[in-house]
């Protein structure tokens, strides 16, 4: 029995900053030339516009965990104070973001609710966000709960697969699934150029989707599972990693990754498809994870893909930037909600620590909605920094 995603909803914290305003904030946390001028050359090649923050201490100079010393340099929070962010606004964003999700899907109510997927790698908490949403949303106290922890960019994948599974082998499940990331609280300012591509690239946002077997409701378009593969990039494992420091997270994200990436994913993708019966021609809409720019160039350039084939993945990191694991689900939603065809064939990528690359096979199917007014913006409250 196939599992659907039903709806995709997605939100983001209450402050916004543009590449701009964030380039010259982090130019003046630095004092040599050369770190200023890394600064200006990685900014300018991001691709993105804007990005939104659960912290606005970029505003200040005597800020709640980000603080101006008077040396001109910014403090470094400890890992406990950026964690006791993390735990405060991640429990605001999770509820408000799980009440917006059954609002938008009339087809559930909070009482078919019986699994909640959580994935996060910038925080940790327990009693979690997933807690507080059955708490505050009134969903039944046995619904059962699962952490997807410390996984990176590809979350997304795992947990919807975890859904899948659910509802394959009990049809009456239906899963709420959840990827929250508040990435900005690791800021680290040094003069490492993997420090500082981390800072321009890495954003806080969160999507959640309605995974279930029940027939989906045909005035709305949605997902048909068709299934997921993993796969590990050979000899990359030091070139993108993630662990816990003192002073926040620490990202090591190599150069190399874009290269990496491309000189291997053809015959990843290849053989994916081809396990399923499909080939890269059959493939009518491509959600890839943009963890950057040149990653994305990458994966046009090696799958020969058409000029336009990563317009949704450049539109979300344009406006959005890299949030981690939510990242992919914006842009599966962005395909939902410019639908043009009532089917098709949808191959999703995602990338993360290791390296690994993490597939999944959707088709979309159902209404054709791209006439309709097109979906405020999430999270734009405040005029653009």
């Amino acid at each position: 029995m196939p599992a659907f995603i039903h709806h995709i909803a997605t939100e983001t914290p209450d402050f916004i900053y543009s590449n701009e305003f964030t380039r010259e904030r982090m130019k003046g946390w630095v004092s040599e030339p050369r770190a200023k001028r890394l600064i200006e050359m990685i900014y300018e090649r991001t691709g993105i516009e804007t990005r939104y923050s659960a912290c606005d201490d970029f505003l200040k100079e005597d800020g709640e965990l980000f603080r101006t010393l008077p040396d001109g340099t910014m403090n470094s929070p400890t890992t406990g104070q950026r964690n006791a962010l993390y735990a405060k606004a991640a429990r605001a964003l999770a509820v408000k973001l799980a009440h917006k999700t059954l609002a938008e899907c009339p087809q559930f109510v909070k009482s078919d609710i019986t699994h909640l997927v959580f994935a996060s790698c910038t925080g940790f908490a327990n009693p979690g966000p997933d807690y507080h949403i059955i708490r505050e949303l009134g969903l039944n106290e046995n619904v059962e709960r699962y952490t997807v922890g410390f996984m990176g960019c590809y979350a997304a994948f795992p947990a919807l697969r975890m859904a899948a599974q659910f509802c394959e082998a009990n049809p009456q499940a239906v899963v709420l699934v959840m990827c929250l990331e508040l990435c900005s609280l690791h800021l680290q300012v040094t003069d490492k150029p993997e420090s500082i591509v981390a800072n321009a690239l890495f954003a806080d946002g969160a999507a959640a989707a309605i995974v279930s077997a029940r027939e989906p409701a045909r005035d709305r378009p949605f997902y048909r599972l068709h299934g997921f593969q993993s796969a590990l990039v050979p000899s990359s494992e030091a070139h993108m990693a993630w662990d816990i420091g003192d002073h926040g997270f620490n990202m090591v994200l190599s150069a190399y990754v874009p290269e990496l990436i491309g000189s291997n994913i053809r015959e990843m993708i290849g053989g994916i498809l081809d396990k399923r019966g499909l080939a890269l021609a059959d493939i009518d809409e491509w959600a890839v994870h943009p963890g950057g720019r040149a990653i994305l160039e990458q994966i046009e350039e090696q799958l020969a893909l058409p000029a336009t084939a990563l317009d949704m993945a450049r539109s979300v990191l344009r406006d959005y930037g890299n949030m981690s694991s939510p990242t992919v689900m914006f842009v599966l939603k962005g395909f939902l909600e410019e639908a043009e065809t009532e089917r098709a064939m949808t191959c999703a990528i995602a990338f993360g620590p290791g390296l690994t690359v993490e597939t999944a096979v959707l088709e979309r199917c159902g209404a054709v909605i791209s006439t309709a007014p097109k979906a405020e913006v999430a999270g734009l409250k405040h005029a653009v920094i």
